[in-house]
């Protein structure tokens, strides 16, 4: 049996588990759930009390003075919308595995009633097939950010998926880099960094590092102009490779995605009537891909030398299909 002298922390457990402004507790009900939960038997005035305690605690807890009923936990660490949004975010990032995600979403419903958490299981998510099966996500977010913290290099496996679908080495040798920043682009993790040798980024997914470990090697000081998240902004998809700027003419339909794309700084004039002239600096690759994925709406007019590649690609492709 708990001892008594805990009795207020767990009224406090009782009314952030099965109270809220739709299931308000009467005295009868708190007593009822303290004994069936806990097997602790109080009096009203302890129960009057304890709920007092935990006003002066900070607690904002309804009463039958404000609501003509009974009690209920008015205020929580998150409101149900920010559950519901983070729980979301969580649940839609592919990067995180499906685990890790139940875990993170079971930690963030426990700061709701249980009526709340069981609308948002039941109403609310579907299975995510896109998760990754790498399993060591929150591992990396934390021994990069040792790395980052302590000035160190960085050793670890870089993984891709082979044939049979399962993640594998891309190759034999460890990769060893100086971790700078972690940044989140294209609903994707990333570790942006240096290698011992230049000064020029990369980005590594922390979804696909494996086996990390932090070094003894220091990392180089990085020049206080660098950007990571400029650089993760003009690496269009995260896409590796030298940057350029391209031109692109596109229709009025694909404002609203070249904005979530680009941001809405982006530089970008009206060509008149339905189209408009974007200018972007970003890969080679990058510029190829987004060119192909809105291919209806968009004519990549910029280098000439990127226009004739582009060609080419459209041309192989349309060969496939005859």
């Amino acid at each position: 049996m708990a001892e008594k002298k805990q009795s207020n922390m767990l009224l406090l457990d009782i009314l952030k588990k099965y109270s809220d402004e739709n299931h308000i507790l009467s005295t009868k009900d708190l007593q009822r759930l303290l004994e069936t939960q806990y097997g602790v038997n109080l009096e009203r005035r302890t129960i009057y009390s304890n709920l007092e305690i935990l006003r002066q605690a900070g607690y904002k807890i309804s009463d039958v003075a404000d609501n003509g009923k009974g009690y209920f936990l008015e205020e929580r660490q998150f409101d149900k919308g920010e559950v519901l949004l983070l729980c979301n975010a969580i649940h839609a990032s592919h990067f995180i595995s499906q685990k890790q995600s139940k875990k993170l979403i079971d930690t963030l419903l426990e700061t709701q009633s249980k009526y709340d958490a069981k609308e948002f299981t039941d109403k609310v998510y579907m299975p995510n097939p896109q998760k990754t099966s790498n399993k060591e996500l929150m591992y990396n977010v934390e021994i990069v950010s040792e790395a980052i913290r302590e000035n160190r290099t960085l050793k670890f496996t870089y993984l891709k998926y082979g044939k049979d679908k399962k993640l594998e080495p891309r190759r034999e040798d460890p990769y060893i880099v100086e971790p700078r920043y972690i940044v989140y682009a294209d609903s994707k993790a990333y570790m942006i960094s240096t290698s011992p040798k230049h000064d020029s980024f990369t980005h590594y997914r922390l979804d696909k590092i494996s086996n990390a470990t932090v070094e003894n090697e220091k990392s180089r000081s990085l020049p206080k102009t660098t950007d990571a998240y400029e650089y993760a902004r003009n690496k269009l998809f995260m896409y590796s490779g030298e940057m350029e700027t391209v031109s692109f003419r596109c229709h009025e339909k694909i404002m609203d995605q070249m904005i979530d794309i680009f941001g809405p700084e982006m530089n970008a004039f009206s060509d008149g009537g339905e189209y408009f002239i974007l200018n972007v600096k970003t890969s080679h690759t990058g510029a190829l891909y987004l060119a192909q994925q809105f291919m209806e709406y968009i004519e990549l007019l910029e280098p000439q030398s990127l226009r004739e590649e582009f060609k080419e690609h459209l041309k192989t492709a349309t060969k496939k299909y005859r």
